[in-house]
């Protein structure tokens, strides 16, 4: 849509601005002002380039230039057309027009034909405010104020209430000049921020700010609040206090222990509100499953103290920030997701959520509340997914401290490792030709059970078993496959591996492969072509023992032999195998 197409629409759309106005309610607004005269100034400015330009007092005290109406489908198509030919702010949002008041643009503009948020049958008392009978007044061009002298702008300077001392910082602290505490006291670095602020703007670095300069660094400021629409929420069946940004996220359902907000107009951000009952293993186990959730990325720091936690996790498409604490057997908290590349617009809404945020004690959200059992997932939490590992392996513990053997097909393309869940692990050795690979656990654990391995040749045609998490974890332990050795070498006669008549899954691969007597006589492979050729279904390798004592003794690995030859019993066989298998996870 160019500027002519643009124009020849809103042509038609203003013309039959009173009959469509129940259809058509979404605006797009471009600027907010904090006075009147200021804010004509802009629609008057924004008029001579587009057509349909509208200006409304808020029921903030604040005063909105926008464009409209048009229908919810026309708004998302002008704004992204206005936007990306910069005819607009970049920071322009759709709104619905319910916080309009009084029109004070076009001049002679109805009121009726705009808004329904006033009865037009009802008389407007006569104005004794000011700032009133400008409204029902024609505008008058405001004169562009002379750019003061230091001196006259330190005199127009000591007018300033402390408040608006710390807006001006604050101001400054978003453009990126001030780093300092807000306390409303112009000292050196406030001096020095508005001088490196006057620099970048192409201003004399005086570092006093004139009358003209304090308000173009006000509007642009105020210009991002507006974008953001940060207003007060109260929801009590949560029993949450919270400052949202609303002009960002709508809220969508209840769903336990979630307020879900969803996005708007294409934000891509999400808001969740956090309520439920519960004691200090209710707030660790939310604490736990919340960093399985997708809205959760892997990176970042994360810390659960005393009685309260915090998670972040930023990632190439979000960030989010989580927050929960327990009072009074009452877990609340907040979580903001945000899409990546905008951290100073989600630092501000941060800071705004984190300073507002109230638990209201009288209430709490119920766990059966909105309680929905269709679409029900073990993929889902409260109707958030829940973060799925690339692939599942099995491995074994084969030393004290916890080091595991598993398979190393891909596991080098794994950008954060598991064992069992609970531990990170890193690679520190593999054999491409055996397909070995040895994982360290970031923190030293205590096995409950170790490999020990099988050192004489084992018996063709014997009983075998394989433990492994054949799932993938949902069964929440491994289980034993049981099949048989049926060669001592690979079908073109690797000495390395052996051949086994086994209907094994594919995430079984890296279990230890166990005798009758509990030694490991080798280690599951994953399945892989024989030249081609698809092979029957059981018939599965593992790299034997010997490959994997010498791949051990190769890093300098102390590992258990067997001693033992005595059948073990299969409750025996199947404690001991429990103890040994891990649970190896791939994330990307």
């Amino acid at each position: 849509m160019n500027k002519y197409v643009f124009a020849s629409m809103f042509f038609l759309l203003t013309t039959f601005a009173s009959s469509l106005h129940a259809q058509q309610s979404n605006w797009i607004q471009i600027e907010a002002k904090r006075s009147l005269g200021q804010a004509q100034d802009a629609a008057r400015r924004y008029g001579r380039d587009l057509p349909g330009v509208n200006g409304f007092a808020l029921r903030s005290g604040w005063y909105a230039i926008v464009l409209g109406p048009f229908s919810a489908q026309e708004a998302r198509d002008a704004l992204q057309e206005l936007r990306a030919t910069r005819q607009i702010p970049s920071d322009s949002y759709i709104v619905s027009g319910n916080t309009f008041r009084r029109q004070f643009w076009p001049v002679g503009a109805a009121l009726g034909t705009a808004t329904a948020q006033e009865p037009a049958a009802q008389p407007a008392p006569a104005p004794t405010d000011p700032v009133e009978q400008a409204e029902t007044t024609p505008p008058v061009a405001a004169p562009v104020a002379a750019d003061e002298t230091p001196a006259q702008a330190r005199r127009s300077e000591r007018q300033l209430t402390r408040q608006e001392r710390e807006l001006l910082q604050t101001a400054l602290q978003w453009e990126g000049f001030y780093t300092a505490a807000i306390d409303g006291a112009f000292g050196p670095g406030t001096r020095n921020s508005m001088a490196q602020w006057q620099t970048a703007n192409s201003f004399e670095p005086t570092g006093v700010l004139t009358t003209r300069q304090r308000q173009i660094l006000l509007d642009r400021y105020q210009a991002v609040l507006a974008s953001l629409g940060l207003t007060y929420y109260r929801d009590d069946v949560a029993g949450i206090e919270i400052d949202l940004p609303m002009a960002l996220v709508e809220f969508e359902k209840y769903e336990p222990p979630f307020v879900q907000f969803r996005e708007k107009d294409g934000s891509n951000v999400r808001v969740l509100l956090i309520s439920q009952s519960g004691d200090e293993a209710t707030l660790r186990g939310l604490y736990d499953i919340m960093q399985t959730l997708e809205i959760v990325p892997l990176d970042g720091p994360r810390a659960f103290k005393g009685q309260q936690f915090t998670l972040t996790g930023e990632n190439a498409r979000m960030s989010s920030h989580s927050f929960a604490r327990l009072s009074g057997g009452q877990i609340k908290g907040y979580t903001l997701i945000w899409p990546a590349g905008d951290n100073k617009r989600r630092d501000m809404v941060l800071a705004a959520m984190q300073s507002s945020f109230a638990p209201l004690p009288d209430s709490v959200l119920a766990d059966d509340f909105g309680d929905d059992q269709a679409g029900q997932s073990r993929d889902l939490l409260a109707g958030l997914a829940i973060r799925r590992p690339e692939f599942s392996r099995s491995g074994f513990f084969v030393t004290a401290d916890g080091a595991v053997l598993t398979s190393a097909k891909a596991l080098g393309q794994c950008e954060r490792i598991t064992l069992d869940d609970s531990m990170t692990g890193s690679i520190v050795a593999t054999d491409d030709d055996t397909g070995l690979a040895l994982v360290r656990p970031d923190e030293a654990q205590a096995p409950l059970s170790l490999a020990r391995f099988r050192m004489s040749t084992p018996r063709l045609n014997s009983e075998i078993a394989v433990s492994g998490y054949s799932y993938g974890g949902i069964l929440g332990a491994p289980t034993l496959t049981f099949g048989r050795l049926l060669d001592l070498t690979g079908l073109n006669g690797e000495s390395k591996l052996d051949r086994l008549s086994l209907n094994a899954t594919e995430a079984d691969s890296g279990g230890p492969v166990l005798d009758a007597t509990g030694a490991v006589a080798g280690m599951l492979l994953p399945l892989s072509a024989a030249d081609g050729k698809r092979l029957p279904d059981d018939v599965r390798f593992a790299a034997d023992a010997g490959a994997i004592v010498d791949f051990l003794e190769g890093e300098g690995i102390d590992y258990a032999t067997a001693d033992s030859t005595d059948r073990m019993a299969p409750e025996d066989l199947t404690g001991l195998a429990s103890g040994m298998t891990v649970l190896v996870n791939c994330w990307n």
